[in-house]
């Protein structure tokens, strides 16, 4: 039976750590009480019971956020931009604790928790001053004694969509340029991971951020999930809806935002491909797979799915990650030296199975991993006897077909599939055979080839000789079914705005 895991005590300002929703500056539990248990994926044991709220919750959310709209896009962009400032050192100051939160709820190391909290607090630092930088224009007019004047304005409540494996810096990589633009927002947390979202609704509070210009709701997964999906693309209230999720809920999130005719932009799935050619250096290489493919458990849209390597190299370079691999230390993120830990929910873990036993069913073997994992967990008195985790060793298959469901689906689990690949046109072919393009890498030292196979590949950004590539200040975001618009970088901003044009005779 499971304990419920006293997540309070953990942290230096228990304050941070809330179960109810954020409506017009309010603490709120879903009006019909229902709730719904969240659990600590490493442990198994019951974190908070939340709030699963209905629809007209949502609604409400949406109509606070309507009515200060016009006072918080009548403040100067630097009246904003100080709010963005002030959240931004506040993060800095609660890093510890946003990653104690980040970390029991999520799953990933507390170490890597930290820096995502880093990586959110950047796009805060970020929008504060690109808040100042939404200049407008003036164009010539053909016409004698007339002027043409260009404005920019926020486009109005925003519906932000955010997704589990970065439960901290998916909001405030909307949130941020959101506010900054002029406009309001109604985040819907994941279910999996809605104590970041509350936790950075208590900073907004704090710093003053008025009420119902930042509001946080959230339910389970089920029917009350999709209705409030509807309601934040069928509400004519709602101007502009931000997603980060699956390409197949984006097709309909787009479909049931058609009867308002919204502003979208999507950030949906991937499916990387990561190609170390014959001239690469291997050493650097297996450390750029490492962090590309196995940072958040391999749970991240822009990881490393198919690993293409030279066919002189292979072997090499196989035994090489292979011991790499064994280097990482699975178990409960908040255990000192942990690098790696578990899959969000045991959904997770059984993709990553099925994605095994396909590939070993076709010819691959597998060279570490392969197997579910069961920590010897420190932390026993905050887990329960016969409780599931959600542990999946770091596995790498090689001799991988190219027909294995891994080469066509986005595994999202800590699997490293090896291909091999004999010549540069052939492997672009390969990696630009998926119907999505968000990320790709690539490692060679060859300057040449950095040009041409950058530009060759089918994605919305490359990674040469890196495994690495977001940054607040460029832009993020994919080609063909991975979405559209941008999140981050000077471009960032616009997807919260519309342009005015001023006639002056």
């Amino acid at each position: 039976m499971s304990k419920t895991q006293d997540l309070g005590s953990l942290l230096q300002d228990a304050d941070l750590f809330r179960t109810q929703g954020y409506i017009n500056g309010k603490w709120v539990s879903a009006s019909d009480g229902i709730t719904f248990p969240l659990t600590n994926p490493a442990t198994g044991s019951k974190i908070a019971d939340m709030p699963h709220m209905p629809r007209t919750q949502v609604s409400e959310a949406i109509d606070a956020a309507k009515a200060a709209l016009p006072s918080w896009s009548a403040l100067t962009a630097y009246q904003r931009s100080s709010y963005l400032l002030k959240l931004h050192s506040l993060m800095e100051q609660h890093s510890q604790d946003l990653g104690t939160i980040l970390c029991v709820e999520n799953g990933k190391p507390l170490a890597e928790a930290k820096g995502e909290i880093a990586y959110g607090a950047s796009f805060m630092q970020w929008n504060a001053a690109e808040g100042l930088r939404t200049y407008g224009q003036t164009i010539p007019s053909p016409y004698p004694g007339t002027r043409n004047i260009v404005i920019k304005q926020p486009i109005g409540v925003c519906g932000l969509i955010t997704p589990w494996n970065f439960p901290n810096a998916m909001i405030t990589r909307k949130m941020a340029p959101a506010l900054a633009a002029g406009c309001t927002v109604v985040i819907k947390a994941p279910a999996e991971t809605p104590l970041s979202a509350l936790a950075m609704a208590v900073l907004c509070e704090r710093i003053g951020i008025p009420p119902g210009v930042v509001n946080v709701v959230l339910m389970d997964k089920g029917d009350r999930e999709a209705a409030a999906g509807l309601e934040l693309c069928e509400n004519p209230k709602v101007s502009k809806i931000s997603f980060t999720g699956s390409t197949p809920v984006g097709r309909l999130l787009m479909k049931q935002s058609s009867s308002t005719l919204k502003k979208l932009s999507f950030e949906l799935g991937g499916n990387a491909a990561f190609i170390i050619f014959d001239d690469a250096d291997l050493e650097l290489a297996v450390t750029g797979v490492i962090a590309s493919k196995f940072r958040a458990a391999g749970q991240t849209c822009v990881c490393a799915n198919r690993i293409f390597v030279h066919a002189d190299i292979y072997d090499k370079f196989a035994t090489l990650l292979t011991e790499k691999v064994k280097q990482l230390q699975i178990g409960n993120g908040l255990d000192q030296g942990i690098t790696i830990g578990p899959l969000v929910n045991s959904r997770g873990v059984e993709k990553v199975e099925r994605h095994v036993k396909d590939a070993l069913s076709k010819g691959a073997k597998v060279l570490i991993g392969g197997e579910g994992f069961s920590p010897n967990n420190n932390n026993n008195d905050i887990q329960g006897e016969g409780v599931e985790t959600c542990f999946y060793k770091p596995t790498v298959l090689i001799n991988v077909s190219d027909d294995s469901f891994v080469s066509s689906e986005e595994t999202f689990g800590p699997l490293a599939p090896l291909f091999k690949f004999k010549d540069e046109k052939d492997v672009i072919e390969k990696a630009n055979s998926s119907e999505v393009g968000l990320a790709a890498y690539f490692y060679t030292k060859d300057l040449s080839r950095s040009n041409r196979v950058s530009e060759a590949l089918e994605v919305g950004m490359v990674g040469v000789n890196t495994g690495v590539i977001a940054q607040a200040c460029i832009p993020f975001g994919g080609v063909k079914q991975s979405g559209f618009g941008r999140e981050g970088g000077p471009s960032g901003i616009n997807e919260f705005q519309i342009e005015k044009v001023s006639f002056l005779t």
